[in-house]
């Protein structure tokens, strides 16, 4: 699959009639709030870990020197846990461009934390895109994080800007954590 997902993205939903959807952040989608929302609540979704394992080449890298930002990966078990938007279908015009690199929306139950629930879409980019990288270890994903920058800027900062917005929501999140934990600090 191509890594551009403008025009795919478009195509899966008809929101027609639709008034308002929630939209699940795992990723930047938590700290960095560009589009419009009528309501914001803590969430969970079942089954699902965050992964640094999607390639940058649009926001936190190039195409020659690509960063890494997050996806989701199944994992029978997990939580994961973020921040849910409830937003008018239009925002969809900004935010499929915002996550063309690879992502494609898709529906998925939602848990809030007063345990109501509510079906959703997220941005997930599955293994099959173009921009898809897969596992590393710790180290090289912080290497390749510290060396990576784009016009959204540092990948550093993605990171450090992601650790940060988990740590005031209270989720854990082993992968980001220690990553964070080698990031190559500046002197």
């Amino acid at each position: 699959m191509s890594a551009n997902t403008i025009e795919h993205n478009r195509q899966r939903f008809d929101f027609e009639g639709v008034e308002a959807i929630w939209l699940f952040g795992y990723g930047s989608l938590i700290y960095k709030v560009d589009f419009p929302y009528l309501e914001k609540r803590p969430a969970a979704i079942q089954g699902w870990v965050r992964r640094f394992w999607q390639a940058s080449h649009d926001h936190r890298g190039t195409p020659e020197a690509p960063g890494r930002v997050v996806t989701l990966v199944k994992q029978p078990g997990a939580t994961c846990r973020g921040m849910a938007y409830r937003v008018s279908p239009d925002v969809f015009e900004h935010l499929d461009v915002r996550e063309k690199n690879g992502y494609l929306r898709f529906k998925t139950p939602m848990t809030f934390d007063d345990s109501s629930q509510a079906e959703g879409l997220v941005y997930i980019a599955t293994e099959d895109n173009e921009a898809f990288l897969g596992d590393a270890p710790a180290t090289d994903i912080a290497r390749q994080i510290a060396s990576a920058h784009g016009p959204s800027g540092p990948n550093s900062e993605y990171l450090l800007n992601l650790a940060s917005s988990l740590r005031e929501l209270g989720a854990e999140c082993e992968h980001t954590f220690a990553i964070e934990a080698c990031l190559p600090r500046e002197a």
